[in-house]
């Protein structure tokens, strides 16, 4: 990065419409731009980054809801005007008082997931951010069809005499476990 921080961000993640839950724990420097928070979010959701997305944060100069996404994204027809990715830093938005947004991923399977400031720490020498620190169950796939969808590839999966099993484990993979996850995997 460009510029130097001396703050991170603690964030946690979590897929909304899903139980037992799926989240994550990451850390990024306080002058990351949204669009550095989709790119991060994508890793640790081990996204593929292949639809259209967007943040909605309350502004706290303005205390109105803003949309915040990439310019030119065919926006106009999901709503009202569009704050820029780019351009909009977590230090103009997230504070103690104003610690949430709606991260939403692929309008189709409408993956919704809650972004939660959790703590403002110093940073620390000789860590490269950002940094997964903990999370649970494997993300969900891309383009399995929303929470509808996910639940149904889960019952799938537990009946290998399903007529879909084979297919569903070979699109999958063979080593798919939606219990596992290792934030020693995450690769930014």
């Amino acid at each position: 990065m460009k510029k130097t921080f001396e703050k991170v961000y603690q964030l946690k993640l979590s897929i909304k419409g899903i139980t037992p839950q799926i989240w994550r724990r990451i850390q990024v420097p306080e002058n990351y731009t949204f669009l550095k928070l989709h790119d991060a979010i994508q890793a640790v959701m081990d996204w593929e980054d292949y639809h259209l997305h967007e943040f909605e944060m309350v502004n706290p100069k303005t205390g109105m809801l803003d949309r915040i996404g990439t310019e030119g994204d065919d926006f106009e027809a999901f709503g009202g005007p569009l704050v820029s990715e780019k351009k909009a830093k977590l230090s103009d938005y997230f504070t103690l008082e104003n610690k949430e947004a709606l991260y939403t991923y692929d309008f189709g399977d409408n993956w919704q997931v809650k972004v939660r400031l959790e703590k403002i720490l110093p940073r620390k020498e000789g860590v490269e951010y950002p940094i997964c620190t903990a999370g649970k169950r494997a993300a969900v796939p891309e383009d399995s069809g929303g929470v509808w969808g996910y639940e149904e590839m889960l019952e799938v999966l537990k009946d290998p005499e399903h007529e879909e099993y084979e297919d569903t484990v070979l699109w999958l993979g063979d080593d798919f476990d939606p219990e596992y996850f290792d934030p020693k995997d995450v690769s930014f």
